[in-house]
């Protein structure tokens, strides 16, 4: 942790809402200096609370959000001197989304009220969560067929079940309670701001124009939200809401108000201190990484969003087909902002080391168990555990592609782009009694790369060129196997943003022109940015083989889609 603090007297909060934790950056607004941060974790989440994964249900409580919002906080600024605190100039916000949650008419999310404390279906339904999966091929069957206008036209043509009016017509559906208590809808990205600032009238919170177009259907040739004869046709238990929702959205360079007198004293700093409009974490992050036209950022974690800007006169009328939106402003203002993704792409790892520790736990513990402690019995789980994936990984990258003889879907969690499919689940075609885990392994990361192909292809269909690829993320930092390959595959060399913090410091970097320290987001990233940590340059031997089996993996897509999607 740096706390070598210049002379400047101007400095930035970035608040980054993930899906695990909450992250606070301070920031030196003249230089982009990042002077401290601290991580605070969701401890209802962490214990598994309100959530099934067995039925892809995510929901998270917005007490861990408090909770976490004034922890990470009071511990970024903690080590820091005190003049720091009294020079707050802003503090920009970013989370994940969609991740709405239903709200009373005071705004109060119901989950804080003591009659729904424990109601998974009162909270904030994460973005991963997919339980609405056909609530969404509803949606989306009804925007084909209803006789008027296409809402999806402006979000790939597909509407998905990680999003808002998914997400919504399903609890309404499902929680009869939920339905006759809930007055309106809030994003997580647009709640922070309105409690931060004390504006929790559900008719006046600013509402974040990258939520709101990425998500919710929102667009001007509309007049904002589809209207309610498309809502109704859908289902009639969406009837009414649209007008308790809202018609206005803004952009993250605009102000959502000022810090509340309260919320000051709870984070012992100034009250009135300007706090952005929300938005979401992957195009916080395309931000605090450098995009600009022409570039592709990857945060690359449990899952991956890809995030591009076009300029208006590029993208003109076309709609994009088969990614997750095209937004006027919602990366950086003035520009289209382009969203894609795959659901699942570190948590693929993940579920293969969880395949390989599976004797681990049930087996090897259980004879140690009653010769050593328990605590010494999960320290030596955790530590081979830990092992799994760099051993898999030093293993898998002494194989040449031409060796594996595997080819992998990388659909575990489904399909976000192209074409989102929520339906689709994952394959390994080609096993023998000779193929070994660093083989599978190999495959599912050759798998997840093959995808990230996928959508730049689909970019490039587009007409939206992409010279240069930046990476952020926990698999960009830490994982130089699966970065290589993903090199080869697409062909491109990729850089890594130099920022662990890339997503907070973009939060921070909108906070600047909000704020008005800087005039424009471009200005912003001129002064703020930090630059790349490493380049990672394609094999041209490997780039040649993966050429080829790229196109088995879109042959095997294609073969078995329809199979997949019923399974």
């Amino acid at each position: 942790m740096n706390t070598n603090i210049e002379s400047d007297n101007s400095y930035l909060l970035g608040l980054d809402f993930g899906t695990d934790s909450v992250r606070c950056l301070v920031v030196n607004a003249t230089t982009g200096k990042e002077l401290s941060s601290h991580v605070s974790y969701y401890t209802r989440w962490i214990e598994g609370k309100y959530c099934e994964p067995s039925i892809n249900q995510f929901r998270q409580h917005p007490l861990d959000y408090i909770e976490a919002l004034s922890k990470s906080i009071q511990e970024a600024l903690k080590p820091l001197p005190s003049n720091i605190k009294e020079n707050i100039s802003a503090i920009g916000i970013d989370t994940t989304g969609s991740t709405p949650a239903p709200i009373d008419k005071d705004g109060v999310v119901l989950a804080l009220r003591e009659d729904f404390s424990d109601n998974p279906n009162s909270m904030f339904i994460l973005w991963k969560d997919h339980t609405s999966v056909e609530e969404a091929y509803y949606i989306n069957k009804v925007a084909k067929n209803w006789g008027g206008e296409d809402f999806t036209k402006y979000v790939g043509g597909v509407y998905s079940s990680e999003w808002f009016w998914a997400k919504i017509l399903h609890i309404l559906k499902a929680d009869e309670n939920v339905r006759k208590a809930a007055f309106s809808w809030v994003e997580h990205a647009d709640w922070i701001p309105a409690l931060l600032t004390g504006n929790m009238n559900p008719i006046k919170i600013k509402r974040s124009r990258c939520a709101a177009g990425h998500k919710a259907m929102w667009h001007e040739d509309w007049g904002g939200l589809p209207p309610e004869e498309f809502l109704v046709s859908v289902d009639p238990v969406l009837k009414g809401l649209r007008s308790r929702l809202y018609t206005k959205t803004y952009t993250s360079d605009t102000l959502a108000g000022y810090l509340s007198k309260e919320w000051a004293q709870k984070l012992t700093l100034k009250e009135g201190i300007p706090v952005t409009v929300g938005a979401l974490d992957a195009h916080m992050g395309a931000v605090g990484a450098g995009v600009k036209e022409g570039s592709l950022v990857k945060i690359i974690g449990t899952s991956c969003c890809d995030i591009a800007v076009a300029k208006k006169k590029q993208v003109g009328n076309r709609t994009i087909k088969g990614i997750c939106g095209q937004v006027d402003g919602s990366v950086i203002p003035g520009m289209i902002g382009l969203e894609a993704g795959q659901s699942s792409f570190g948590d693929v790892y993940s579920w293969f080391k969880d395949i390989v520790a599976w004797p681990i736990q049930n087996i090897f513990l259980t004879e140690l168990s009653s010769k050593l402690g328990k605590d010494d019995i999960q320290k030596i789980a955790r530590n081979i555990e830990d092992k799994i994936i760099p051993t898999l990984s030093k293993e898998a990258s002494n194989i040449s592609p031409k060796e594996v003889f595997l080819i992998a879907l990388d659909w575990l969690n489904g399909r976000r782009t192209p074409y989102a499919e929520q339906k689709l689940k994952g394959v390994i075609a080609g096993l023998t009694l000779g193929t070994t885990s660093p083989k599978i392994f190999r495959s599912l990361v050759e798998a997840t790369c093959f995808g990230s192909k996928a959508i730049i292809d689909r970019l490039r269909e587009e007409k939206i060129d992409i010279k240069e690829v930046i990476a952020i993320g926990g698999v960009a930092t830490k994982s130089p196997f699966v970065m290589q390959v993903l090199s080869d595959i697409l062909n491109i060399p990729i850089k890594v943003a130099k920022s662990p913090q890339a997503v907070a410091l973009g939060a921070a970097m909108l906070a600047a022109v909000a704020a008005g320290i800087y005039p424009t987001v471009e200005e912003a990233q001129n002064h703020m940015l930090s630059g790349f940590s490493k380049t990672y340059y394609p094999d041209f031997q490997n780039a040649k083989i993966y050429k080829e089996l790229y196109e088995r993996y879109k042959e095997l897509g294609l073969l078995l889609e329809n199979y997949l999607r019923e399974l």
